[in-house]
């Protein structure tokens, strides 16, 4: 690792403090690196670059009464579920296997062979593409067929989809309708109760 990189990775260990050793892997990677750094200020985030965003979701993360497993779980996903956003495509149409997630997925499965964490990460966006089909393109059949099958996939792992869910969309200035929805709609996890996330 050149010293730039050493710098960079030091930086950004400061910022999230990884806690185990597949956490310090991940700042040993020239792309998770550079995905850290990608990002300007926009809707949604107006925090900008991936790193300070994932600093929020620790945050909130920190905030949940979970057993240590699950806390670790939640973390691991959040260091890399929107790392590889500078990877994505975005052109119409648009190429969904060229998704961050996926791009996400794949390098986790680098260093972590676990199951669970590996699907939310793939589908933690698809809680949010389901009400966009809902209430957004207005086709409340497909997207009641999107939910349908994102809850069949998750299988026993939807309370940790929704936890991750919670400390994703409680960021920023993100638009809080899509975890409401989402509460409402789906059964089988109990919702976090409010709380204020802006408290450190």
């Amino acid at each position: 690792m050149s010293k730039e990189a050493s710098d960079m990775a030091s930086f950004y260990k400061k910022v999230l403090q990884p806690e185990t050793q597949i956490e310090e892997h991940f700042f040993r990677n020239p792309d998770f690196l550079k995905g850290l750094s990608w990002g300007t200020p926009r809707y949604g985030h107006p925090e900008g670059q991936v790193y300070k965003h994932i600093r929020e979701v620790l945050n909130n993360i920190e905030k949940l009464s979970v057993t240590p497993k699950r806390r670790s779980d939640l973390r691991i996903i959040a260091m890399v579920h929107d790392t590889f956003k500078f990877k994505e495509h975005k052109g119409v149409p648009r190429d969904w296997t060229r998704h961050h997630a996926v791009f996400a997925r794949k390098f986790l499965a680098q260093y972590h062979n676990e199951p669970n964490t590996l699907l939310v990460t793939e589908l933690h966006d698809e809680a949010y593409y389901c009400w966009c089909t809902r209430f957004l393109y207005h086709k409340p059949e497909r997207a009641q067929d999107r939910l349908n099958q994102l809850i069949s996939h998750l299988g026993n792992n939807l309370e940790l989809y929704y936890q991750f869910f919670w400390a994703d969309t409680c960021t920023g200035d993100k638009n809080l309708a899509p975890l409401h929805w989402f509460e409402k709609t789906v059964p089988g996890f109990t919702p976090i109760a409010p709380i204020d996330i802006h408290k450190k």
